[in-house]
């Protein structure tokens, strides 16, 4: 819950800040035009990379896959059209690094590592059951 507070009082200073020292140098019309230039742009790319995802998905299921790339690859998707739709030039730089797919290929690849670790360390037993009905005499 601490990190969460902490995101939304520091993403919006450093947007602050970033809109001042970039605006001081190119002026107040152009960081305008910059934010919302980078925020069409983003959306656009989004929608287009969310239809070969969406492509890609549909040829994994038709091929009987599970595609759990293109589902972790379509919410990186929204969450990046999320940061480019918010005013900021730090939001955008996020946003567009999650829209390129050798980006959230990366990701993708470190989170798994990670999931996988994880579930390395516990501790399973294995074993048969059968199950013994009652009723049979």
């Amino acid at each position: 819950m601490n990190k969460i507070l902490l995101l939304i009082v520091v993403i919006p200073l450093i947007e602050i800040y970033l809109f001042i020292k970039i605006g001081s140098k190119i002026g107040a019309l152009n960081t305008v035009s910059l934010i919302l230039l980078t925020a069409i742009i983003g959306i656009y790319y989004a929608r287009y990379e969310g239809l070969n995802t969406l492509r890609s998905a549909i040829a994994q299921m038709v091929s009987n896959k599970l595609p759990i790339y293109e589902i972790i690859s379509g919410a990186t998707l929204a969450f990046a059209s999320l940061l480019l739709i918010l005013p900021g030039f730090a939001t955008d730089i996020v946003g567009i690094f999650l829209i390129f797919p050798p980006t959230r290929k990366l990701l993708f690849n470190i989170f798994s590592i990670k999931i996988y670790k994880q579930n390395k360390k516990k501790d399973f037993i294995e074993g048969e059951f059968e199950d013994i009905d009652d009723n049979k005499k």
